[in-house]
C-alpha cells in the first residue's frame, strides 16, 4: 500500500450537541477507515454531565431512558437514540469502523472491578458491565474477539506492509483502580511526594493486564511494517503540571496561576536569572490526570520499550480528554521514542468548560501549556472535532479538524493545525 488515512474520533455526548464532526468526516472522501477510540455513548442521566442545554437544542433523552444506564434495555435504548443522529448514520453508511470502548460505554472511570460512577445501590457491577458489553457488541460493527459477553476486545490489524494497528483496552480487563491525589494530602496541608512517587511508579501496577501486555509484546516483535500504531483511549504523554496549578482549588483562579508561571518560564528562556523559589515553582511538577497513563508510569515505560528497543516507529493515538493534543513521548532517560496525537471530542465539553474559560482564555491557555509541560507540542482546549492521520512510507501527516458549531446541524469545518512525523 502507498497510503492509508484514518479518521479518529472519541467522546460523543448526545445531549451536549450534534455530531457534526461525524458528518464532516463522512463527506471527506480521503478518509479510508474510522478509528473510534471510545465514549461512543455516555451513561449519565438527565440532569447529569453535559446535559444542561439538551432541551434547548432538541437533544433530550427519549422517555423511559432518562435515568442512568444500569441494565441491558437501558444501554440498548441509549445506543438507539445516538444512532438517530444523522451525522453518525452517514458516517456508518460511508466508512468502515474499527472501534474500541472507553469508560462511558459502561460507567465513568471504569476499572477492573468497579467504576467511579457505580455504587452499591446500583446493583452488581459485573452484571452491569456484562449488559453494557453485550449492547456495545450489538450496536457497533465489530466481530467480538471472544464472544458477545466477553470483555476481551484488544485486536490487531495490518494495512499492507505500511501500518500495524494494535487496538488496546486500557479500561476494563486489566486496569487497577485509579490513584487519587487527594489520598496523598496530609493533615498539615502538605503533599506526600515520596509515597506518591512510590505508588505511581510501582512496577507491578498494571493498566493493560499481563495477558494483553504479553499479546502486545508478541505482536510487536513479529511485525516489521513501516509504522506501528496504538489505537487506545487515554493520553500516554507525561502531562506533568507545575504543582502550584494542581494545588489551586479554585478553578477560576487557575488561568491566573498559569499566566504567572508562563511569565516566569519566558523570563527563564530569555536568560534572566530566577530566584530559588521561582525555579522551584517551575520545577516541582506532578501529573494531573491519574486516570491516564500518568497513573501507570512503569507500564507505560514497558510499552514504549517494546517498540523503541527494536527501532520501530511508534505513533500513539488517544481520545478521552475531549481536547486536541500533539505530544512527544520520552522514556525514563529522556529520549524521544514516539509521538502521540490526541483527538478532540465530537461533542463533549473540554477544558474550557471545566475551568469556565472564554474562547480567548482557552486559546491563551493552549499557547501556554507547551511552555510549561515538556512533552506537549500543541493543544486545543475549547473546540470539538476530529483528527485525520495519513500514513505513507515516508511520513505521517496529522490534521486537527474542528467544527464551528454543535448546537444545530449548520456548521463549517476549520483545519487549524497539522503535524508531520518522519519516524
Amino acid at each position: 500500500m502507498d497510503s492509508v488515512k484514518f479518521g479518529v474520533f472519541s467522546c460523543a455526548n448526545f445531549p451536549a450537541g450534534y455530531f457534526n464532526a461525524y458528518d464532516a468526516a463522512a463527506k471527506d472522501n480521503s478518509i479510508d477507515v474510522v478509528l473510534h477510540l471510545g465514549d461512543y455513548i455516555y451513561e449519565y442521566p438527565k440532569g447529569g454531565y453535559a446535559t444542561a442545554n439538551a432541551d434547548a437544542i432538541g437533544r433530550s433523552f427519549v422517555p423511559g431512558n432518562e435515568g442512568e444506564l444500569l441494565n441491558l434495555n437501558d444501554y440498548r435504548t441509549r445506543y438507539a437514540q445516538y444512532r438517530g443522529d444523522k451525522g453518525l448514520q452517514l458516517l456508518h453508511q460511508r466508512k468502515p469502523f474499527i472501534a474500541v470502548w472507553d469508560d462511558h460505554e459502561v460507567a465513568n472511570d471504569t476499572y477492573i472491578s468497579g467504576a467511579q460512577n457505580h455504587n452499591e445501590g446500583e446493583g452488581d457491577f459485573f452484571a452491569r458491565r456484562t449488559a453494557a458489553i453485550q449492547a456495545y457488541y450489538e450496536w457497533l460493527p465489530i466481530r467480538p474477539p471472544m464472544g458477545d459477553e466477553s470483555p476481551q476486545i484488544y485486536r490487531y490489524f495490518e494495512f499492507g506492509n505500511l501500518v500495524s494497528l494494535y487496538m488496546l483496552d486500557t479500561r476494563i480487563i486489566g486496569r487497577e483502580k485509579q490513584l487519587s491525589l487527594g489520598d496523598y494530602k496530609q493533615a498539615d496541608g502538605s503533599f506526600d511526594f515520596k509515597s506518591f512517587q512510590r505508588d505511581v511508579n510501582d512496577p507491578k501496577r498494571t493498566l493493560l493486564g499481563n495477558d494483553q501486555l504479553n499479546w502486545l509484546k508478541n505482536k510487536a516483535s513479529s511485525s516489521n511494517n513501516r509504522w506501528h500504531v496504538l489505537g487506545q483511549q487515554i493520553l500516554m504523554g507525561k502531562m506533568h503540571y507545575p504543582a502550584e496549578i494542581i494545588a489551586t482549588s479554585d478553578r477560576s483562579a487557575v488561568p491566573g496561576v498559569i499566566a504567572g508561571l508562563v511569565e516566569l518560564k519566558q523570563k527563564q528562556l530569555a536568560g534572566h536569572a530566577l530566584t530559588a523559589a521561582e525555579q522551584q515553582r517551575l520545577q516541582v511538577k506532578i501529573p494531573y490526570n491519574l486516570d491516564a497513563w500518568d497513573g501507570y508510569a512503569a507500564e507505560r515505560e514497558k510499552v514504549l520499550n517494546l517498540f523503541s528497543k527494536n527501532g520501530k516507529s511508534l505513533v500513539v493515538l488517544a481520545g478521552d480528554t475531549h481536547n486536541g493534543w500533539a505530544n512527544t513521548l520520552t522514556d525514563k532517560s529522556g529520549n524521544t521514542v514516539a509521538v502521540e496525537y490526541g483527538t478532540p471530542g465530537v461533542s463533549s465539553p473540554g477544558f474550557e468548560d471545566y475551568l469556565g474559560l472564554t474562547y480567548e482564555q482557552a486559546e491563551d491557555l493552549a499557547r501556554a501549556l507547551p511552555l510549561l509541560i515538556d512533552e506537549v507540542k500543541y493543544c486545543n482546549l475549547h473546540q470539538r472535532g476530529y483528527m485525520s492521520v495519513e500514513f505513507t512510507l515516508g511520513q505521517v501527516n496529522t490534521a486537527w479538524h474542528y467544527v464551528s458549531n454543535i448546537k444545530n446541524t449548520e456548521y463549517t469545518v476549520l483545519t487549524k493545525h497539522r503535524e508531520q512525523f518522519v519516524g
